[in-house]
C-alpha cells in the first residue's frame, strides 16, 4: 500500500463545507474566494487548459474523464454558434450529497470556478442545472449570483478583465435521468428529459446546437484553487493519474455519517475510521461497502480491508469511485434486499427510450424481488446475470449500466447467500408439505 497522509486544513479547497460561517460574498472573500481572479482570467484560454490538464483533475461527477482534456475539445466560438458551459448540479445519485454542500455553504467558490472554466473554453454564458428537490440550494445560489453581479465579478467586464460572462440557474423537475448530460441539455431546452444519441457530442452540438461542455459542480468549483496554487500542488495528493482532493459522502452503518474533503487514494478503512468513528460494531462487523454511489458494484469486507479510494484502485476491483458516495453495510444488512431496492429505483427512473433499459430494469427488479424472498430457482441467478449483460452497454446512456452493475456485484460476491436463501425456502416448503400429508 502506498504512503498516504491526511489532508491538512490549509490544503482544503472547500473551507466552509459544513456551513459554520456565512456563505455571502464578504465571508467568501475572507476564505480566499475571488482572490486575484482578474490575474487568473488574464492567463487566457490555452494557459488555463494547460494548467488544469497538468493538475491531473478528473471529472468528479462519476465518469472520471480528464477535465482539462474535455475543455480542450471545445472549438473556437463564432457569432453564429456561441459556446456554453453547463454545470450539472442535478445530484440525484442515491448516497450522494456533496454538491449540495458546495452550493449552499460555499457558492462563491463555485461561481468563481464557473467564470474561470468558461474562459478556458471560450464560453460567455453558463447555465447551472439544479436538482428539483434542492430548494434551499437554489435560493442560496440565486443570492450569491446576485452578489457577484452587483460586485462586478460577473456580467459585463467580469472582474474588470474585459471578458463578458453571464451566469444563470435553472431548476429541474426531479428526474434522475436528467443527471445524464444530454438529457440535461434536452430538459434545459424545455423538452422531455431523454438522452440524445452520440455522436454528435456536446462539444460539437450541445445546448441549442452550439458547442457545450457539461461538468459536475465539484469539478468546476476546484478550478480557482488549482490555478492559484498550481498544478504541482494539486498533483501532490493521491496516486499518479488519481490526483487531487475529493469530497467523500459517507452514510450507512458508521458511527458518524459525514461529508469530508480528503486526499485521493486514501485507504477506505482509514477514511471510515478517521472521519466516521469506524463501522458500527467494529470493523469486523462490516459486511459490504458501495464505494461510489448506488450505480457501482459493492465490495465485500475482505476487499475493503486494503482497497484505496481512487479511480484506478476501485476499477481493478471491478467497482468504481463514481461520485465517491460511500454506503456502508454491516452484518445486520439484508444485502439482497438492499440491491433489490436499488433495482426498483432504476426501474422507476428509466426514461423508457431504450428497449433493453425499459423492459430489462423491470424484469431485473421482479426477479430480485423474488430472490429477496427466496421464491426463485437457483438457475435464475445465471439468467439474471445474462440479462444484465444484455442491458449493459446496449443503451443510449449509462442508466442501463447503472441498473446492471449493482446486481452483478451482488452475485459476484454474495452468490452463496442468494443460493442459501433459495435452498432454505425450498427446504421449509418441502417440510411443510410433508407435515400436511
Amino acid at each position: 500500500m502506498p504512503d498516504w497522509s491526511p489532508l491538512k486544513d490549509e490544503d482544503r479547497i472547500f473551507k466552509n463545507l459544513y456551513g459554520y460561517h456565512p456563505w455571502n460574498l464578504e465571508a467568501a472573500k475572507k476564505r480566499g474566494a475571488w482572490n486575484g481572479t482578474k490575474d487568473l482570467v488574464a492567463l487566457g484560454r490555452e494557459k488555463i487548459v494547460e494548467i488544469v490538464k497538468a493538475s491531473g483533475l478528473r471529472g468528479r461527477g462519476g465518469a472520471g474523464f480528464p477535465t482539462g482534456l474535455k475543455w480542450s475539445f471545445m472549438p473556437q466560438a463564432t457569432p453564429e454558434k456561441p459556446s456554453y458551459l453547463v454545470v450539472n448540479a442535478d445530484e440525484s445519485e442515491p448516497g450522494t450529497c456533496k454538491d449540495r454542500e458546495i452550493m449552499r455553504n460555499d457558492p462563491h467558490t463555485f461561481i468563481e470556478g464557473c467564470l474561470l472554466a468558461s474562459v478556458a473554453m471560450g464560453a460567455h454564458n453558463c447555465y447551472i442545472y439544479i436538482r428539483g428537490e434542492y430548494r434551499l440550494e437554489y435560493k442560496v445560489m440565486e443570492g450569491a449570483i446576485a452578489e457577484a453581479y452587483a460586485a462586478g465579478l460577473v456580467g459585463k467586464n467580469a472582474c474588470g478583465t474585459g471578458y463578458d460572462f453571464d451566469i444563470a440557474i435553472h431548476h429541474g423537475a426531479g428526474a434522475y435521468i436528467c443527471g445524464e448530460e444530454t438529457a440535461l441539455l434536452e430538459s434545459l431546452e424545455g423538452k422531455k428529459g431523454q438522452p440524445r444519441l452520440k455522436p454528435p457530442f456536446p462539444a460539437m452540438a450541445g445546448l441549442y446546437g452550439c458547442p457545450t461542455t457539461v461538468n459536475n459542480v465539484e469539478s468546476i468549483a476546484v478550478t480557482g484553487e488549482i490555478l492559484r496554487r498550481g498544478a504541482e500542488w494539486f498533483q501532490g495528493f493521491g496516486r499518479e493519474n488519481n490526483s487531487g482532493t475529493k469530497l467523500f459522502c459517507i452514510s450507512g452503518h458508521v458511527n458518524k455519517s459525514c461529508n469530508v474533503e480528503e486526499a485521493m487514494s486514501i485507504p477506505l478503512k482509514e477514511l471510515l475510521e478517521r472521519h466516521c468513528g469506524g463501522v458500527r460494531g467494529g470493523w469486523d462487523n462490516l459486511k459490504a461497502v458501495i464505494p461510489g454511489g448506488s450505480s457501482v458494484p459493492l465490495l465485500p469486507k475482505d476487499i475493503c480491508d486494503d482497497v484505496l479510494m481512487d479511480f484506478d484502485a476501485l476499477k481493478e476491483q471491478k467497482s468504481g469511485l463514481g461520485t465517491a458516495a460511500v454506503i456502508v453495510m454491516d452484518k445486520s444488512t439484508d444485502v439482497i434486499k438492499a440491491i433489490a431496492r436499488l433495482s426498483y429505483f432504476y426501474k422507476h427512473e428509466s426514461c423508457g427510450q431504450c428497449t433493453p433499459c425499459r423492459e430489462g430494469t423491470g424484469w431485473m427488479w421482479r426477479v430480485m424481488d423474488r430472490l429477496v424472498r427466496g421464491e426463485a430457482e437457483i438457475e435464475e441467478i445465471d439468467s439474471l446475470i445474462e440479462v444484465t449483460k444484455q442491458i449493459e452497454g446496449h443503451t443510449i446512456c449509462a442508466l442501463g449500466d447503472a441498473a446492471a452493475w449493482p446486481i452483478q456485484g451482488l452475485v459476484r460476491h454474495f452468490r452463496d447467500e442468494i443460493e442459501d436463501r433459495i435452498k432454505n425456502r425450498t427446504r421449509v416448503a418441502m417440510s411443510g408439505a410433508a407435515a400436511a400429508e
